[in-house]
């Protein structure tokens, strides 16, 4: 069956992207060390030449079926034709799988004989790749290999090594598998015992306590559900106005949140009156809000923001607390070089803004310090942990706020609700999201969904929310170095192998 090239290409590519409902399913998360395994074992009986093909097929395959959905935000709400649309994600995906491709070559040209050894092999190559995508040309991480594995025992390693350590020792095991003579059932003894205890490990590791209570915040979440068709329209805004207020005015919690962009207009295109009535709904202490606007103008340009309103923000230079999102989506909110005709194609609002800084502050409300994020940006684990150093300023709360409804009805809403986990589980602190469209929800510090709306529904989302302080070992070392030590370690053992093995 695996014997004609083609054949083994297309079954590649169905398993790949089969794998991809692990991303969504929690219970899944076997099928990603399973296609891992697969992998791996063509990769053993190819030249370097077709282990290249082999990584391409799988990545791309694996891609397209987690991230098609941005055929979706192209074609439905760009203008840009399906054809055109879909070549686009492909074309995606396919780049992105460059990195793969590259590291399924150096598994096959430097590959010891020894199954234990070749699956360590494999691991760092799979990191290395991992963390290129994460990170080059500003980096595109979503569905990283580790994110498969929020429910599964691996999640326990997360405190420790973050999420692409989390991918690449499950990628270390599949390998074991793959690279194992399996036809013999001695051979499955080594592996069989290493994926135990894998599991153990990560399974006791996720029990270690880092932080403790900071306090506790009742909050309302915001689910305005706006047409994304409309969000954007002159004519539809007043009556998103004046639905969001009317949410405001219902909420219960100490701390309203709104979603991104939830005021979809710049604060000099408001009403004077509506601005100031805003304002002094949450200039009584005790009371606070975060509610997502762009702002800026032409001559300074423009920025996605979270703007901050409570007693003590009032006290700001510019009477309101200010987060400025640093991690902008490519081509959704600023133009790479050379593609601006590609943007032209498309009929998408807001699409080049500045950056905020990399360590904002967060806003101080009573005993606790909430840290925004705005959308895409909570996929960037490292990005977040610079906030925790010093860790006197730490965050205590995380608030993302979004609006994934340029994706539609898609698993583009599950899929981002398991990355806020992974950070909840990374930094061990409470992750609030408000969303336009889903998913609403309160992720308490073990990653666990506490709370939540249904998505696609107009709602108000009430809870109470614990605090945590002190740090994980991955908010150690990643606010302190980033992703460098992961570097450091995937490019040290790719040196090993590569000397052992010669020219």
């Amino acid at each position: 069956m695996w014997g004609h090239p083609a054949v083994e290409l297309t079954l590649i590519a169905v398993l790949a992207a089969a794998h991809t409902f692990a991303y969504v399913a929690g219970d899944l998360w076997p099928l990603q060390i399973v296609t891992v395994a697969v992998l791996a074992w063509r990769v053993s009986r190819a030249s370097v030449r077709h282990a290249a093909a082999l990584g391409l097929v799988y990545g791309t395959a694996w891609m397209v079926a987690g991230t098609w959905w941005l055929f979706v935000s192209m074609h439905r709400y760009g203008g840009l034709a399906a054809p055109l649309a879909a070549l686009a994600v492909i074309g995606l995906a396919a780049f992105l799988s460059l990195y793969l491709a590259a590291a399924m070559a150096l598994v096959a040209r430097w590959r010891p004989a020894e199954p234990g050894r070749a699956a360590v092999l494999f691991a760092a190559a799979w990191l290395l790749a991992e963390l290129a995508r994460g990170v080059i040309f500003t980096g595109f991480p979503w569905v990283a290999s580790g994110y498969a594995h929020v429910d599964g025992p691996l999640a326990g390693l997360a405190p420790w090594i973050g999420v692409y350590g989390i991918g690449a020792v499950a990628a270390g095991l599949g390998a074991y598998f793959g690279f194992s003579p399996l036809v013999r059932a001695r051979a499955w003894l080594r592996p069989g015992a290493a994926l135990g205890v894998a599991l153990v490990a990560g399974a006791l590791l996720g029990r270690a306590g880092f932080t403790s209570e900071s306090g506790a915040l009742t909050v309302s979440l915001l689910q305005g559900n706006v047409p994304q068709q409309e969000k954007f329209e002159s004519r539809f805004v007043p009556e998103a106005l004046a639905e969001t207020v009317a949410q405001i005015d219902g909420a219960r919690g100490d701390l309203v949140v709104g979603p991104e962009t939830v005021i979809p207009v710049l604060p000099a295109e408001l009403d004077e009156g509506f601005w100031r009535s805003l304002l002094a709904r949450f200039h009584e202490p005790g009371r606070a809000a975060i509610l997502g606007i762009p702002m800026g103008n032409a001559e300074l340009g423009y920025t996605n923001s979270a703007l901050g309103l409570s007693a003590g923000a009032a006290t700001l230079p510019n009477g309101f607390y200010r987060y400025d999102k640093h991690h902008l989506v490519p081509f959704g909110e600023f133009v790479p070089d050379g593609f601006h005709w590609f943007t032209q194609l498309m009929n998408i609002p807001l699409g080049d803004f500045n950056r905020g800084p990399l360590t904002a502050p967060s806003l101080a409300f009573g005993e606790e310090r909430i840290a925004p994020n705005i959308c895409y940006e909570d996929l960037f684990g490292e990005e977040l942990a610079s906030r925790f150093v010093p860790e006197a300023t730490a965050p205590t709360i995380l608030a993302n706020i979004s609006n994934i409804g340029w994706f539609g009805k898609t698993s583009a809403v599950e899929q981002h609700l398991r990355i806020s986990r992974m950070r909840s589980l990374e930094l061990q602190r409470p992750m609030i999201r408000a969303t336009n469209t889903g998913a609403t929800a309160v992720i308490d510090h073990h990653g666990v969904v506490t709370h939540a709306l249904a998505p696609f529904t107009r709602g108000t989302l009430e809870a109470t929310v614990e605090g945590r302080q002190g740090l994980t070992p991955f908010a150690a070392w990643a606010g302190r170095f980033g992703l460098w030590p992961l570097w450091a370690l995937g490019l040290g053992l790719l040196l090993v192998f590569a000397r052992r093995r010669g020219p």
